[in-house]
């Protein structure tokens, strides 16, 4: 047992998360998911309103826990399950603003890889610049249950960015270097999973566009994202 548990983020004791976390951004996203895939769900987080559930989804268990948004905030969280917690897989689900005009809304992107501006990267004592990837293994069940989804899967990198608000326009650069979406939070995770030598793979539902400025409201954003948490689940 760690002696870091309870963290100053999570109070739950050992042993209550599973193997694999789903982790959305938004605690409400985490309570519908619980609430309407996993049976036997318990309430084992609540700090800051972080809500973390433990259930079962075809029998097998199953965690799904808050995020919250960017880079820091997805870093404290994943590193904590992670090297505390003994959690081997964490696989988050978000949404994501497309830059590709390929890309439309609703559609998924499975992420292979993370370009990033955000510092957090320079916490891991490397100068150069990075892209962190994702787990294979988690990526190829992905891909595989990808096929069976009635909506439009795309593999290939995200970038996450530390500014939801920025006076910077570089998305039509990263476009054409063939990032597909930006986000804020994959890009910690695959470095967090990296360092703990554990697995992670970022899938994000596109719920606006930059091409095309279209978006979804809140509320689909909430609860309309089913193809993708579906597709969490399965591999968890």
């Amino acid at each position: 047992m760690s002696n870091h548990i309870p963290t100053p983020h999570i109070n739950a004791p050992a042993g209550a998360f599973a193997d694999t976390v789903l982790m959305p951004g938004d605690p409400l996203r985490a309570k519908f998911i619980a609430e309407q895939y996993l049976e036997h769900a318990e309430l084992v987080n609540n700090v800051r309103g972080v809500q973390g559930y433990t259930g079962y989804y075809q029998g097998k268990k199953v965690s799904v826990m808050a995020s919250g948004m960017g880079c820091p905030s997805i870093g404290i969280y994943s590193y904590e399950l992670f090297n505390f917690y003994d959690v081997k897989n964490i696989v988050r689900i978000g949404s994501a603003g497309a830059i590709s005009p390929k890309l439309k809304l609703k559609d998924i992107v499975i992420a292979m890889s993370a370009y990033t501006d955000s510092g957090y990267a320079s916490s891991f004592g490397f100068s150069g610049n990075l892209a962190p990837c994702c787990s294979y293994e988690l990526l190829s069940k992905a891909m595989e249950y990808s096929k069976n989804l009635p909506c439009n899967v795309v593999c290939g990198p995200l970038f996450s960015s530390d500014a939801f608000y920025s006076d910077v326009k570089n998305t039509a650069v990263l476009s054409g270097l063939g990032v597909l979406a930006v986000e804020m939070e994959a890009a910690a995770l695959y470095l967090n999973a990296a360092k703990a030598g554990k697995n992670a793979l970022a899938i994000c539902s596109i719920s606006d566009s930059l091409v095309t400025g279209e978006a979804l409201p809140a509320e689909d954003r909430q609860n309309g994202f089913r193809n993708m948490m579906e597709l969490g689940l399965s591999i968890a």
